[in-house]
């Protein structure tokens, strides 16, 4: 089945760019445009799709609040990829503080949109090249406690607690295997778990948890 991705921007222009070049890519079907945040939230519950490429500067409801309310939706299973030309670290904060599966600069090729929508589709963490884990530690340090518990953290096994922390260190699942000694399948079944258990999205999520609640501490990585 094609990865189903809907385009949130309030120019037109835009929509239409991003709609060609995903359009031509294999495996990437457009089913909507959405010109506004509000209709962002109305059409992902219409289409369901599997990404939603969302602007952050819109009008009605701006991409951010709109992200919110999509992945607050207990039924979605709909990832959010924030497109903005602001290389900004207020937008990463808030972008992820949102619920955001991604993050990516509008000026990407058309490959790397291509790439970022399968890598958020799958369950990746997805930020531009240019904003790195920093970006992430700092968000957590600023944003403080969250509401869930740190109780959930005790509900991990050593092994998913370590793997919940190289998540946090930007490691791949391969990266990930290399370091453990252990089979790819078995990361991935840890991550699965792991997310699970701590009622988690995906792996962008998993990692700003970990800062969160102390699994990373900011300066921790590779």
């Amino acid at each position: 089945m094609p990865i189903r991705v809907l385009i949130a921007d309030d120019q037109m222009m835009v929509r239409e760019g991003f709609s060609v070049l995903l359009g031509a890519q294999p495996g990437i079907e457009v089913v909507g445009e959405a010109v506004d945040g509000r209709d962002a939230v109305r059409r992902v519950a219409q289409l369901r799709p599997d990404v939603v490429l969302m602007d952050v500067r819109m009008p009605v409801l701006d991409g951010l609040a709109a992200t919110r309310e999509i992945v607050a939706d207990p039924e979605s299973v709909t990832r959010v990829l924030v497109l903005t030309t602001f290389d900004l670290d207020e937008y990463v904060y808030e972008a992820l503080r949102a619920g955001a599966s991604g993050f990516l600069l509008k000026d990407a090729s058309a490959r790397q949109l291509a790439d970022a929508v399968r890598v958020v589709a799958s369950g990746e963490a997805l930020l531009a090249p240019t904003v790195t884990r920093r970006l992430i530690a700092e968000f957590a340090r600023l944003g403080g406690p969250i509401s869930t518990p740190r109780a959930r953290v005790e509900h991990l096994t050593d092994r998913e607690s370590e793997v919940l922390a190289l998540i946090a260190q930007g490691l791949s699942n391969a990266e990930i295997a290399g370091h453990l000694v252990v089979g790819e399948q078995t990361v991935k079944t840890h991550v699965s778990r792991l997310l699970g258990k701590l009622d988690l999205r995906d792996r962008t999520q998993a990692a700003v948890f970990a800062y969160e609640n102390g699994v990373v501490r900011v300066g921790e990585g590779r």
